[in-house]
């Protein structure tokens, strides 16, 4: 490791390894294989490129963009490192010139892509000295990966013809069904798995619901102005929108330039060299734009539209701060960004994968839970505290020890033998009566019915915070059934606390439900203004009571302009009277009292019920 350490720094200028570098440098040294999994910016590159200086012959380095190829061959030329790049839009003659200096053994790494490297399997690669493969962004390889590329699919071909050549997977995001089928695929020997942590403390996380185009737009402007002369990324969905949102910024004195396939590849190439040499500040592009780009001074990243999963939006933001310094990302998300998504993924080969995995990016933009936390732990790195740099962090949602709620979820979860999805926990939790249910004798179960007192919606919520928290994991090989993790088991047998944010509606459904209100308001004639609720002393407390609830009531019925037994039956009143309820979950054991009318007065009425009973 001596020896490396000095290369280290004559190449590469570092003092010393990053995390896990060494670790998997030695693992290629031996001779043996591996898959890394490192964040963008924590130094993947290193772990192919120093060993292929160190070890005899030529490293064969298996990449999927020509852009990317080109930039790390260029990195390597200016730090004395000869590499190339066998690409196919270079002239053959060229392409023959360099098959024949690759033979005589000139170079230390050779970039080529998954087609040229099997056009080229029987004929160069079969006559060169080959130290070792590397596999960069090998979540291309998987089905269940974020950017499947069926030119991947051929690659086991290269264990098979090289069996004593070490391979090394390298990925940027791979979550733990997809890590298990890179291994797989590439049909690796007895590899180790090596996962850096996925942890960006310098990137601050914020996303923006529900803006329409033109306070959109605006709000881009501000971002941007405050964060004058520095470099950004702004990623779109539409090529249109990369355009246009780049012309907007030209006409408001901000240098930027468009990116997306439908430009000519000599368009492309001179915005990223604009961007690359900081002539322009900001380029508004699609997807395609980033990978390999090694520019270390990004300070932003904006998203103008929902990415369709966390690995894609994971991997964009990171291309912010790879230096290290604190940097900034912002994610607009509109329903109508997830309409378009959900359409992409019900059309693609891996729908009921691809509409789970935009389901947990929904989740991921509406959530009030630690939004650092929420990445971590779907890469499946636990993190004990919220990260206090993120917009949930900076304005926290109200909350509760949810302990017990985590503990009945788990229970119904384990005591299926972790057969069931989120539906069938929910449908045991609140004792649904649907057929397959009872068929599977699940209303037998001890939890059968213990989580009755909470509506479908906010039950969801909560199984979704508890994913996000890492209580839970979806098993996508198995009908994405839920699984009890680690942490999950500490909570369900006490060893921890679960802290949960209270349920809150989205911004959607309230904006909603105030237009509808306001638009019935108009209709209908007003009301009569309702009486306040005078306390007067009867013959006994459950009398007085009684009274304030009858008046109460009448107040709400003049409000809804309804006769007073529908909003509630005497008999509910009495029940109120004698019982006094002082929480939300008792009060939803009175009769008459449903999950509508719990949720409509119940916060009212037990108000009106402690101030009478002095609680």
């Amino acid at each position: 490791m001596q020896e490396l350490t000095l290369l280290l720094k004559k190449y590469f200028g570092f003092d010393s390894f990053r995390p896990l570098q060494a670790e998997v440098i030695q693992r290629v040294i031996e001779k043996k294989d591996s898959l890394a999994l490192m964040p963008t910016g924590g130094g993947k590159s290193i772990c192919f490129q120093l060993p292929a200086v160190y070890l005899p012959g030529t490293a064969v380095v298996v990449s999927p963009l020509i852009a990317l190829m080109k930039d790390q061959v260029k990195g390597l030329t200016m730090n004395g490192i000869p590499a190339a790049a066998l690409n196919s839009m270079m002239p053959e003659g060229e392409r023959q010139q360099l098959r024949q200096q690759c033979l005589q053994g000139k170079y230390k790494l050779l970039y080529i892509s998954p087609e040229g490297l099997l056009n080229e399997l029987d004929w160069l690669l079969a006559r060169m000295e080959i130290s070792l493969i590397a596999i960069d962004e090998a979540h291309c390889i998987s089905r269940w990966g974020h950017d499947f590329r069926p030119e991947y699919a051929q690659l086991a071909v290269v264990k098979e013809r090289f069996p004593h050549v070490p391979v090394i997977a390298l990925t940027a995001t791979a979550d733990k069904i997809t890590r298990l089928d890179i291994m797989d695929q590439l049909k690796l020997h007895d590899p180790q798995l090596f996962i850096s942590s996925f942890d960006r403390p310098n990137l601050s996380l914020a996303v923006h619901r529900g803006l329409d185009k033109k306070d959109k737009l605006a709000a881009i402007l501000r971002f941007i102005r405050h964060h004058k002369d520095q470099s950004g990324i702004l990623y779109c969905m539409k090529r249109v929108d990369t355009e246009a949102v780049a012309s907007l910024l030209t006409t408001n004195g901000i240098r930027a330039a468009a990116y997306h396939a439908g430009l000519s590849p000599s368009q492309r190439e001179q915005a990223q060299d604009d961007f690359i040499n900081d002539r322009i500040e900001v380029v508004c592009a699609t997807i395609a734009f980033g990978m390999g780009i090694d520019k270390s001074n990004v300070r932003w990243v904006i998203h103008y539209n929902m990415p369709g999963n966390i690995e894609n939006y994971y991997q964009e933001i990171g291309r912010a701060g790879r230096d290290g310094l604190h940097s900034d990302t912002l994610l607009f998300y509109s329903l109508g960004d997830l309409v378009l998504l959900r359409r992409f993924a019900e059309e693609s080969g891996q729908n009921e994968v691809n509409m789970d995995k935009l389901h947990r990016m929904q989740r991921y933009c509406e959530t009030d839970v630690c939004r650092r936390r929420i990445l971590l732990n779907y890469f499946g790195e636990e993190a004990g505290q919220d990260c206090g740099n993120c917009d949930v962090c900076r304005n926290p949602p109200q909350q509760f020890d949810g302990s017990i709620l985590v503990q009945k979820a788990l229970s119904a979860i384990l005591r299926t033998d972790e057969r069931i999805g989120m539906q069938m926990t929910i449908d045991i939790l609140r004792a649904s009566g649907r057929g397959d249910l009872l068929q599977l004798g699940y209303d037998k179960l001890k939890t059968y019915g213990a989580g009755r007192d909470l509506p479908f919606k906010v039950w969801k919520e909560y199984l979704y915070q508890m994913l996000q928290l890492g209580y839970v994991e979806i098993d996508y090989a198995n009908g994405q059934t839920l699984k009890a993790t680690p942490s999950g088991r500490k909570v369900l047998f006490g060893q921890a606390q679960a802290v949960l944010a209270t349920y809150r509606e989205p911004e959607e459904v309230v904006r909603a439900a105030e237009k509808k209100e306001k638009k019935e308001k108009k209709k209908r004639p007003a009301a009569p203004s309702p009486q306040p609720v005078r306390i007067i002393e009867a013959n006994s407390p459950e009398e007085t009571l009684l009274d304030a609830l009858r008046q109460l009531r009448r107040r709400i019925a003049q409000q809804d302009g309804v006769p007073p037994y529908i909003v509630f039956a005497d008999d509910s009143l009495q029940e109120m009277a004698q019982k006094k309820p002082l929480s939300i979950d008792a009060f939803a054991g009175i009769r008459g009292v449903g999950e509508i009318k719990r949720e409509k007065y119940g916060k009212v009425f037990v108000a009106l019920i402690r101030h009478v009973v002095g609680k």
